[in-house]
């Protein structure tokens, strides 16, 4: 349904529309008033078949309708309208197969209540001696309430009604409208009609002609909406595996797919053969006949993507006239079908991949919730924009965001790229601007046409922003590559952007290219952190810092003991525009941070009795921690050897950290060395590397991470 604002002239629609009829209305036939309707005799003879030309073409009507929906003006003078009863005091509902009445009674109401047009639904009348015309309809308000509604029709005459359904079916790339469009054309042929797609084409998987021997039908389509008997199948449902060998052989006698006709009730029992499968597939109890016309590929062998079904009352037979027309608009509508099955393949992998970088949960010291709305643009349905969360292995939290240059299977690649080098390197204890580099370096190869992964097109231009949090110092460390600024939501309330430095963004030419910077602050426990890409604050009536404000506004009302997804959400709906033009995506974290009893740190100075004393501390403390006696044994060890490495292979002061989590006891030895640690297979004899095998032994996990003073080797070991 379309829907056209109320006209603004003060003559009604009927006046407007029988207006425009002038010239293709019979002479004499002019336009009955409410005055003269009622004398008005309606002539109900069948429509002749050698019409002239000029009278073939007079396929335009009107009728008022008062808001009661009955008829108070008529002009339905053109040759083609002969036969239906459009009195004036009539309803204009009985013109309508009984089927149709509550549906066109809705539309009818609905028009009256919004003043919202109803354009092009494609509809059959009855006339009187119980032959059908198919029109197009439209519902239109009149220019004042209580003046009620006018229904324009249009005869859908044979190229008319394939050219209008050819371009109807054509506008998505959606494969469940596709299959709706071409039922609703085929309407206009039969009583019922339904297209059946192979599951490998609705799942938007590759089909070819070698397995049309198997294929597998679900319902795409059904056409009108009514109530069905119970047992049928309607849309969705898989349609039985014996009505579906049955279709697929009827329509591919010798591998040539045709068009098959069974003419009454009788025969589609004796085709079926069985009950259920004659429940599944006749949409009503009296006698039917079906024309089924596959849906086919042109190839050699060719491929049937599905079959579409017109169903009609036996005493109404298709004429070959109508089974060429039918098998024309089909024909046509083949190659839209499989162009939304490819859409649809393009979108389920990109989906997937998206699903793959779904922020995992925040674990207990922090709190992860967020939201991501694809624009839904014709290329995939999902855009390049990316959102990451996960818990590094030293106990900090890594929150990133991106936003990819355009849209599709080609920025969905580099987003996955992006997203999973961003993840290694701040896994293997990288800080922020150094991952921030990498990433610049690899959107400038991917941009060389030459890669192939991303040949004609370019993720220049793209953005991305890395903040590190750790729940001890309660300290965040924030990278931006041309990225928007988040928005912190300090415990007092207070609310507002961070003043981060501009930034080309990923992949700037050489002469643009700026170092990436460390923004680093405090987030006390009950802080707010919100990550976002730009489709969430621009506005076309509001400036990006306008829009920005907003969001901080929105972010400033969740509660602590708000659900933060739930909190997500709500911040989405209020910010997001009507009509998205770009993805929409939003990260928000909650800062909880280890309690103070669950965190001791340390600093010795690089003596040789610095292992004795971290030794000592730990094995206190760990006394008091109420942990076992193995645990301590191996903690104190594990300590030992992490501070006589630093004290033997490091200067300036030693930093031991140790934090009792959920899943056990992690360990940090800090010092200003910038040797990075390996482990090594050594002979007896060998010395070198004895300390790191032992820690490598006692540990679940262990690593190093780098700072501005030095580095950080950090364990765990499981309580």
């Amino acid at each position: 349904m379309d829907s056209t604002p109320v006209p603004s002239s003060s003559s009604s629609a009927f006046d407007l529309v029988s207006r425009a009829l002038g010239r293709y209305i019979p002479r004499g036939g002019a336009a009955a008033g409410p005055a003269d309707a009622q004398e008005r005799r309606i002539t109900h003879q069948p429509v002749p078949d050698d019409l002239a030309a000029g009278q073939r073409e007079q396929i335009l009507g009107a009728v008022a309708l008062n808001q009661d929906l009955m008829i108070t003006r008529c002009n339905l003078d053109a040759p083609v309208f002969a036969g239906l009863d459009a009195a004036v005091g009539k309803l204009f509902v009985d013109l309508l197969p009984p089927w149709d009445v509550p549906t066109v009674t809705r539309r009818l109401r609905q028009v009256v209540e919004t003043r919202e047009a109803h354009v092009a639904r494609i509809q059959r009348l009855r006339r009187r001696d119980g032959s059908e015309l198919v029109v197009s309809l439209s519902i239109l308000p009149a220019a004042a309430p209580e003046e009620g509604l006018t229904v324009s029709l249009i005869a859908m005459a044979r190229r008319l009604h394939l050219y209008a359904a050819e371009t109807a079916i054509g506008t998505s790339l959606d494969i469940g409208e596709t299959a709706q469009s071409l039922a609703e054309s085929l309407l206009a042929w039969g009583d019922v009609a339904a297209v059946d797609l192979d599951y490998a084409v609705w799942s938007g998987e590759g089909v070819t002609g070698q397995v049309q021997r198997r294929i597998r039908l679900r319902r795409a389509a059904l056409v009108p909406d009514r109530a069905w008997p119970e047992g049928y199948i309607t849309l969705g449902d898989d349609l039985p595996s014996d009505a579906s060998r049955l279709l697929a052989q009827a329509v591919l006698p010798n591998d040539a797919p045709q068009t098959i006709v069974i003419p009454d009730r009788e025969a589609v029992e004796r085709v079926l053969a069985s009950p259920r499968v004659v429940r599944a597939l006749v949409p009503v109890d009296r006698s039917a006949g079906v024309a089924c016309i596959p849906l086919v590929l042109d190839g050699v062998p060719p491929v049937v993507l599905g079959v579409a079904e017109v169903w009609r009352r036996a005493d109404c037979p298709f004429r070959d006239s109508e089974l060429l027309d039918l098998q024309e608009l089909v024909a046509r509508t083949a190659h839209h079908v499989d162009l939304a099955r490819q859409h649809q393949r393009e979108h389920t992998q990109v989906l997937a991949l998206q699903r793959r970088l779904l922020p995992r949960s925040g674990g207990d010291t922090i709190a992860i919730a967020s939201v991501y709305e694809p624009a839904t643009p014709d290329s995939a349905g999902v855009g390049g924009d990316w959102v990451n969360s996960f818990p590094l292995p030293d106990g900090r939290t890594a929150l990133v965001v991106g936003d990819v240059v355009g849209h599709g299977l080609g920025a969905a690649a580099t987003m996955g790229q992006l997203s999973m080098e961003a993840r290694a390197l701040l896994s293997a204890g990288l800080a922020p601007d150094e991952v921030l580099e990498h990433l610049d370096e690899t959107v400038t190869m991917l941009d060389d046409a030459e890669s192939g992964l991303t040949a004609g097109y370019s993720a220049l231009g793209s953005t991305c922003c890395i903040a590190l949090y750790d729940p001890v110092s309660h300290h965040v460390a924030l990278s931006s590559a041309g990225h928007l600024p988040p928005v912190l939501v300090t415990p007092d309330g207070h609310a507002g952007p961070l003043a981060l430095r501009p930034h080309p963004g990923l992949g700037a030419e050489f002469a643009l290219r700026e170092p990436f910077d460390v923004h680093t602050f405090v987030a006390p426990p009950g802080s707010l952190l919100a990550l976002y890409t730009d489709g969430l604050v621009e506005d076309p009536a509001l400036s990006i810092d306008e829009g920005i404000d907003r969001l901080a506004d929105a972010v400033s009302t969740v509660h602590p003991w708000d659900a933060l997804q739930q909190a997500a959400r709500h911040v989405v709906s209020t910010l997001a525009p009507a009509r998205q033009r770009d993805d929409v995506t939003l990260l928000l974290a909650r800062m909880i941070g280890y309690r103070e009893g669950d965190t001791a740190t340390w600093r010795l100075p690089a003596r040789l009795d610095a292992p004795a004393r971290a030794r000592a501390q730990v094995f206190a403390l760990l006394r008091q921690w109420r942990t076992r006696d193995d645990t301590r044994d191996e903690m104190a060890l594990l300590v030992s050897e992490l501070v006589t490495n630093a004290v033997r292979f490091a200067t300036g002061p030693i930093t031991v950290r140790l934090i009792r989590s959920g899943a056990g006891l992690l360990c940090e030895v800090g010092d200003t060395g910038n040797g990075r640690p390996r482990l090594k297979r050594g002979d007896l004899l060998d010395d070198s590397g004895r300390g790191l095998s032992v820690v490598h032994g006692l540990t679940t996990r262990w690593g190093v991470r780098w700072t501005d003073t030095g580095k950080v080797v950090w364990a765990e070991v499981g309580r």
